[in-house]
């Protein structure tokens, strides 16, 4: 009997509030799945500690982020929290898809609604925390933002956690491992 074929290449957008574990998700399906294509996002944020400059982020100045915007060379880009501007590059996520690769986006909310207008056929996946109690201290433990910044981001994540109903598919990301077995089901690997 022959293996089951491939599904052919799509890209899945994934969103969900800060601190729900995107990030964290994402990386474990890269380092377990190196055949799928993870975009990297340009952004005029600083790095955070142990970021690495074209792994993490391509970090970017304002004027480099204005001259991809000029130049239509960003397949979504918003500002996030009110503070620094993220995007992603189109030109490796065509690419990657030509070569018949798997490609996953993980963006925020904004950035997720820009690409389903301009990719409606991409798969749209939505990473929610297991209760709110559990992202409020998964945002607070991870401790790259102050007090602030993580207020800010907490009553943007009310906001986000009611579009569940605009994704495809919810994953409850209540362990990475499970998480990430989900989103290989979903992406036919």
């Amino acid at each position: 009997m022959s293996p089951a074929p491939a599904r052919p290449p799509r890209l899945t957008v994934v969103s969900g509030p800060a601190g729900v574990g995107k990030g964290t998700v994402v990386a474990r399906l890269r380092a377990e799945r190196p055949e799928v294509f993870v975009s990297v996002s340009a952004t005029t944020r600083p790095p955070r500690g142990g970021e690495v400059d074209g792994e993490h982020y391509l970090f970017v100045s304002e004027e480099e982020f204005d001259e991809l915007i000029a130049a239509d060379a960003l397949l979504e880009w918003a500002t996030v929290h009110g503070a620094a501007r993220y995007g992603t590059p189109y030109a490796p996520v065509r690419a990657a898809l030509a070569a018949g690769r798997q490609a996953i986006l993980e963006i925020d909310l904004q950035g997720a609604r820009q690409v389903r207008d301009t990719c409606p056929q991409a798969r749209f996946v939505f990473l929610a925390p297991p209760s709110w109690e559990e992202l409020v201290r998964r945002l607070v433990g991870r401790g790259t933002e102050t007090p602030e910044q993580r207020e800010k981001r907490l009553l943007t994540a009310k906001g986000e956690m009611n579009s569940m109903a605009e994704f495809d598919h919810v994953i409850v990301n209540s362990e990475v491992g499970q998480a990430v077995d989900e989103l290989i089901v979903l992406l036919g690997l």
